[in-house]
């Protein structure tokens, strides 16, 4: 297949896409370029020629992509920070906003020697499989309670890290770690009931990975009981949240007198996307 056939395939697929009501067509079209022939988007267009059947193989993840099944089980993985994470049917997709959270974290805990950090509500294991490739001194946990999203998380995290079946609901949970915890990280379901969503998160990410009751709150609310009686004093906590809890989710902080440094940190997009505190000494 010649450049110029390469980039009448890419353009094709750019309009199918587009016609399907895919956010990022171009960009959803060179990733899937990118896969199947293993070369960096940045090269495709110059690429001296392809067979047929890698033409067939774009193609066929092309038209899988209109039907809107996630880019990122089309590519069998999803980034996070240093770290790709395998994902698939039966897990939460983990989204680049997450990777605000994680930078945050990680700076948290900078000044931190063999810091316990613990991922509540982990899905496929992303921020605990980061945080541990990042901090190799670090003591890791990764709380889930859903079977199916913790054989995805098996698949991703070092053996080192403790992957615990449990529920984040629960203020018991994790008694050996209580107060000894540096850093609390957690991305838990907190759309609101009904609110409208793209076709890739109503047909295919967990319905219980992504809504929390009618006002997205009611994981997060006990789950802030229980980071409080992990961490210790001094230590981070921070929540990823719905767009429409830049009020709502730092109240729910901020109502506990053992928590201080209430924070909103905006994504890129400058929506409200997570709020931080720390344990009061």
């Amino acid at each position: 297949m010649s450049e110029i056939s390469w980039r009448a395939a890419l353009a094709d697929a750019e309009r199918a896409l587009a016609s399907a009501g895919v956010p990022s067509p171009r960009v959803d079209a060179e990733l899937l370029a990118a896969h199947v022939t293993g070369v960096p988007r940045s090269r495709l267009l110059g690429l001296a020629g392809a067979g047929a059947a890698v033409l067939a193989s774009f193609r066929e993840l092309v038209e899988r992509r209109t039907t809107r099944i996630p880019l990122q089980y089309l590519l069998g993985t999803a980034p996070m920070g240093p770290v790709d994470v395998a994902v698939g049917p039966g897990v939460f997709v983990p989204r680049l906003e997450t990777e605000l959270l994680l930078e945050w974290g990680l700076g948290a805990i900078a000044g931190a020697g063999a810091p316990v950090v613990v991922d509540l509500c982990t899905g496929s294991g992303a921020l605990a499989a980061a945080v541990a490739v990042s901090r190799p001194d670090a003591e890791v946990y990764a709380v889930e309670l859903d079977p199916a999203a913790l054989n995805w998380a098996r698949k991703n995290l070092p053996d080192r890290v403790h992957l615990v079946q449990g529920d984040v609901t629960d203020s018991e949970l994790l008694p050996e770690l209580r107060g000894r915890v540096a850093l609390v990280l957690a991305n838990p379901p907190y759309v609101p009931e009904g609110t409208p969503v793209p076709p890739e998160v109503a047909e295919h990410d967990p319905h219980r990975a992504v809504f929390a009751g009618p006002d997205g709150l009611e994981v997060i609310r006990p789950l802030v009981v229980l980071a409080i009686r992990l961490l210790r004093p001094g230590g981070a906590l921070g929540i990823e949240h719905d767009d429409s809890h830049a009020t709502a989710a730092p109240a729910v902080l901020a109502a506990h007198p053992e928590l201080t440094a209430v924070v909103e940190h905006p994504d890129l997009a400058g929506r409200p996307r997570f709020v931080t505190a720390a344990r009061r000494g």
